[in-house]
């Protein structure tokens, strides 16, 4: 049982809604802007609309993974492995030969369902470095070093803090072109156009 959940989160956070809002558009999204499936390219290459739908999709699949593994009795570390697989299936996605998007959207979907005092804690931490920076890519990586900041300082479980640990550093992977050109002065602010 254990393993065919883990196998369902990754297929469900396979699901690549970017690729598909964006193709209905006719648009191929991994051919534009970043190249990137997530809500911000499809923010900078189709508009607000699509960009919305897709973030909420994205969101809604990781909090579901974890919702129904919780349904079928799943706890502690093997919670933390759906929220994981689901995450990498979005990222590494089998639709898509195994590319994808960044993980962000995912990542905060699954920490909604896993934790929702940690989940609200992070999101004013890192919305306020997007806006403070106009960097999404800045607002991803603190987002994800603060989830695990807080469920330290709260005392979570320590399968969370490694759960939301390897979540962080799966952004900090996916994020490591734009932590160059973060470093280079030439990553694109929130509102430019791809």
């Amino acid at each position: 049982m254990e393993w065919l959940a883990l196998l369902l989160a990754y297929l469900f956070g396979a699901i690549p809604a970017g690729a598909w809002v964006a193709r209905h558009r006719g648009v191929d999204i991994q051919k534009v802007g970043s190249g990137n499936i997530g809500a911000t390219n499809v923010l900078r290459t189709l508009g607000a609309g699509p960009a919305l739908l897709v973030a909420a999709f994205d969101v809604l699949k990781g909090g579901i993974a974890v919702w129904v593994a919780r349904g079928l009795g799943l706890e502690g570390p093997w919670l933390g492995g759906v929220a994981v697989a689901a995450v990498l299936g979005h990222n590494y996605s089998v639709f898509l030969r195994f590319t994808g998007g960044k993980g962000v959207a995912t990542s905060f979907g699954t920490l909604l369902f896993l934790d929702l005092m940690v989940a609200l804690l992070t999101l004013p931490v890192g919305m306020l470095t997007m806006l403070l920076t106009r960097f999404v890519s800045a607002g991803s990586m603190v987002g994800g070093l603060t989830a695990v900041v807080v469920s330290v300082a709260l005392g979570r479980p320590l399968w969370l803090v490694l759960t939301l640990a390897g979540l962080a550093a799966l952004i900090f992977w996916t994020h490591r072109e734009n932590i160059r050109r973060l470093q280079q002065g030439q990553e694109r602010r929130l509102g430019e156009k791809g």
